[in-house]
């Protein structure tokens, strides 16, 4: 009833819709009506009311609302229902949740903040009001072999949103997106899975949106930022709108025409390949080049005698001397 209201006072523009007008449109009293209206002004859209005129929508809160996110998104699987929370612990372990109950393909979790947001190899991840946090559930066609590929996809699909609002951000394997050697973005995925099927996956997208420097704590200002830094304040809901059109743009690329063609975009928006990295591994530490990336998705090093894969691990780009 809320969503149908609110399709009524955008599709009046700038006039004045009356409430027996809406209430005859949806069939319902003209009473039910006022208390719709209150509980989106509470919500934080702003509705002028004028007796005998109407009511006319002024504007939409920047909230990651569902009627809001929906609205003109277009997609067909990304976001085919959405559940927000103003305050999650993490939307992982929500998306976690909803997929072990038959949630479906492109459903999103989406909260304003997280207090146990958690990165790759459950590190605590910063998630504060203005960033953008949020899980999808996939149910992919491809083999559980290639899921971990699915950050890849995303990174691509995040990044390209970037550059589309003037953001030349770049990414840095496997997971991470990067402006100036600052982090922007975070992504992690977790996978359920038979031997020869997948059940679901679930990829955990973290963007630092409009976040002032102070807002973050003292041992990540210096290696974190927020997209507000460089552009100043944006279009945050239009940002996400389109993030989530291209990751529903790559999804179906990969299940048609598998990952190929989103490793070929990777290697051009990577800023980790043709550098000098040091690589923390699980059990050893090296150097070399970042010469490419495997059809696996493993980072390819070339240490000076062979060529090393690197699945796992930490990869820091050296600085230049």
């Amino acid at each position: 009833m809320r969503k149908a209201i609110l399709e009524l006072l955008r599709s009046s523009r700038d006039k004045y819709i009356s409430g027996e007008e809406i209430a005859a449109s949806l069939k319902v009293s003209r009473t039910a009506i006022w208390k719709h209206i209150k509980e989106l002004k509470n919500a934080g859209y702003e509705i002028e009311s004028i007796p005998r005129s109407g009511y006319r929508l002024v504007s939409t809160p920047d909230r990651l609302l569902p009627d809001i996110i929906s609205h003109g998104l277009n997609t067909e699987i990304i976001g085919s229902s959405l559940k927000y929370f103003d305050e999650i612990g993490s939307t992982n372990v929500e998306a976690k949740r909803l997929a072990a109950q038959g949630a479906s393909d492109g459903t999103l979790v989406i909260a304003e903040s997280q207090n146990a947001g958690q990165g790759r190899l459950d590190r605590s991840f910063f998630c504060p009001r203005g960033g953008i946090w949020f899980s999808v559930i996939l149910r992919p066609t491809f083999f559980p072999r290639e899921a971990p590929k699915s950050t890849l996809m995303a990174a691509v699909a995040v990044t390209q949103a970037m550059r589309a609002f003037k953001l030349e951000a770049g990414i840095k394997w496997p997971n991470d997106i990067l402006y100036q050697g600052k982090k922007l973005v975070g992504i992690s995925t977790e996978m359920s899975a038979d031997i020869d099927r997948i059940n679901y996956v679930v990829i955990g997208i973290g963007i630092n949106a409009i976040i002032s420097q102070e807002q973050f704590p003292a041992d990540l200002q210096d290696r974190a930022a927020s997209m507000s830094m460089f552009l100043g304040n944006f279009d945050r809901i239009g940002f996400f709108q389109q993030v989530l059109r291209n990751l529903e743009a790559v999804y179906k690329e990969v299940q048609s025409q598998g990952f190929e063609p989103i490793l070929q975009e990777w290697r051009q928006l990577s800023v980790t390949l043709g550098e000098e990295v040091n690589v923390l591994g699980i059990k050893e530490t090296f150097s070399g080049r970042a010469v490419d990336i495997a059809e696996d998705g493993a980072l390819l090093i070339d240490v000076g005698t062979e060529i090393r894969p690197v699945y796992a691990g930490d990869v820091s780009i050296r600085p230049k001397s």
